[in-house]
């Protein structure tokens, strides 16, 4: 049987584009990452999002790999802070959207227009993916301008402009799917 390749070995031939050095990486590591994620995060379905964001960013972020400490342990690094960012943008979302109900606790009672109205709006906005219900929150929820909320949200106005289309045109699709079935 043939020598299996070092770790070393591979990352030098993935950074400089061996692809099949590349998944046998992640082939091998595959099993860490997920378990790191599942362990620090706590549900599988996050962990798997998390193992597979990080094997996507992993092509990039292997050139700032510079050999000092195992790759493993550099691995095991990239995939904490990975774990990491995903808790500190779940508890931002959840600030936010205790923010917001909390804002809604201010408004008046609501009749069973205001109820029905609410309950489709907070529905359609979880249906949305992080950066489109931000985006959404901040222009139609707090009458931002698009230069404000790109302010607010570190990105262009036109990525604002763009996220707002996107966000019209996935909720109307939502709409159309409801109101046709």
């Amino acid at each position: 049987m043939g020598c299996e390749r070092s770790d070393s070995a591979l990352v030098a031939a993935a950074k400089d584009g061996d692809r099949a050095a590349f998944a046998q990486l992640l082939e091998r590591h595959y099993g860490r990452i997920h378990r790191i994620a599942w362990r620090s995060i706590g549900s599988p379905e996050d962990a798997e999002d998390i193992a597979q964001d990080i094997c996507c960013a992993l092509v990039t972020k292997l050139v700032g790999f510079r050999g000092d400490a195992k790759f493993t342990t550099w691995l095991t690094g990239v995939a904490l802070n990975a774990c990491r960012d995903h808790l500190r943008r779940r508890q931002s979302q959840n600030r936010l959207m205790q923010g917001a109900a909390n804002l809604a606790a201010l408004t008046p009672g609501p009749d069973g227009r205001d109820l029905y109205r609410r309950s489709w709006i907070a529905s359609d906005l979880a249906a949305l993916d992080d950066t489109l219900r931000e985006t959404v929150i901040l222009v139609a929820g707090e009458e931002m301008s698009h230069a404000e909320a790109a302010e607010v949200l570190g990105v262009a106005e036109s990525t604002v402009s763009w996220r707002m289309h996107q966000a019209r045109r996935k909720l109307k699709e939502e709409r159309s799917d409801e109101d046709g079935s």
